[in-house]
């Protein structure tokens, strides 16, 4: 008999917020989850409002404390098996933190929190509960995300010299937040937003990208945070020099007052033998450059083992995983599905009591989101001295 499909909690996500759209049709992708509850908006009146009109039937709450305390009274095909947290960055501690406390696993869009302190909390919490929590970097997502990973931390480009790892939008070139607009205006404000605004925001994706295709950490940071619309309180284009873990170095750069471009995240990966090259703008490629050779370029769901570059023993798991033939396009609801469906077999081992591994290699995980946080930190404090040299945090 069929397994009976998850429900997933919302907390937040209503008045036209833009994130909530692509998770939630993500999370009904397989047919294996579903979206039953929702507390989606501060305002209690607002929020039974906005569940009342959802696309779909779904428990409305006033308050994600009313939806997390309804849970433990819920007949158990009820329950929520996990809640999604689609807030500004403000409201992303304590509704993570009071559903683990409740024994609900956490789905939790990026950054993970504020600062460094909440996610030390949660970190702690979350391993003290052995609970899964997955921090949305969508990006992971892509299937050619996950062959570039396996192409560079399995040595076939050699030792990493050199990484750019770069996120490069336009749409806060203007004084965007200045007419009301709800996106511009709590990410441009640092009491909503934290410490850092363009860094916090997508500076973390290059960052998340860089970690996970090379396996590398950065342990030094040389910043600049920087504002070059008039007035903004925090930065609109961040730029990183950083040494690595294993003596290379990266640029983690970012901006949100490019005209004309729209979600340029990419990556440049140089090794010893070869050069690796990944944008999401197309995303269903990646190019290899290997010396005097022409490129290679493979695509996503036409990959061979053993053609002279890659190896014949493929990891399976890897090979099986293209959902839809090469040359219809996934894309961005994609990789936010693929994330959700590993998530789900975390969920499902966890529940049954059974081992899970939410090590990062699927999605990113709670540590990962620490990570995002001490990186900002130490980005904030080396600007504050004039972009010096600044030792990333010890990992908790």
């Amino acid at each position: 008999m069929s397994q009976r499909p998850l429900n997933v909690g919302l907390v937040g996500g209503g008045k036209g917020a833009f994130i909530v759209q692509p998770h939630q049709k993500a999370i009904h992708f397989d047919g294996t989850r579903r979206v039953t509850a929702a507390a989606l908006f501060p305002d209690p009146k607002v929020a039974l409002e906005e569940a009342a009109n959802w696309p779909y039937p779904i428990k409305g709450y006033g308050s994600y404390d009313e939806m997390i305390a309804a849970n433990a009274t819920l007949p158990a095909d009820q329950k929520l098996d996990y809640i999604l947290i689609v807030t500004p960055n403000f409201v992303h501690f304590d509704p993570a933190m009071k559903a683990m406390k409740a024994g609900i696993p956490v789905f939790c869009e990026k950054p993970l929190c504020m600062n460094l302190q909440e996610a030390e909390e949660l970190v702690k919490t979350s391993r003290q509960l052995n609970i899964p929590f997955c921090v949305a970097h969508t990006y992971v997502g892509h299937w050619t995300s996950r062959l570039s990973r396996y192409i560079v931390r399995s040595g076939l480009l050699g030792d990493v010299r050199w990484v750019d790892s770069y996120y490069i939008q336009g749409w806060l070139a203007t004084k965007l937040e200045a007419t009301g607009q709800m996106q511009a205006t709590w990410r441009t404000n640092p009491k909503l937003a934290g410490g850092s605004g363009c860094g916090g925001d997508i500076g973390t994706h290059a960052l998340m990208q860089l970690r996970f295709i090379t396996g590398l950490n950065v342990t030094d940071v040389a910043a600049h945070l920087e504002m070059f619309v008039e007035g903004r309180p925090i930065d609109d284009h961040f730029t990183v020099y950083c040494k690595l873990s294993n003596g290379g170095k990266a640029l983690v750069r970012a901006s949100q007052i490019c005209i004309g471009k729209k979600n340029d995240l990419g990556i440049l990966v140089a090794g010893t033998k070869g050069t690796l090259q990944w944008r999401q703008e197309d995303p269903e490629s990646i190019t290899i450059c290997l010396p005097n050779q022409p490129d290679r370029i493979y695509y996503r769901g036409a990959v061979t083992p053993g053609d002279g570059f890659l190896p014949k023993d493929m990891p399976a798991d890897l090979m099986a995983e293209p959902t839809i033939p090469s040359g219809h396009p996934e894309a961005f609801h994609d990789a936010f599905a693929r994330l959700h469906r590993c998530f789900e077999a975390d969920v499902r081992a966890w529940k049954a009591g059974k081992p899970f591994k939410c090590d990062g290699a699927k999605y990113a995980n709670v540590e990962d989101g620490w990570m995002g946080l001490a990186f900002i930190e130490a980005c904030i404090k080396s600007n504050a001295a004039k972009s010096a040299w600044t030792p990333m945090p010890k990992s908790i």
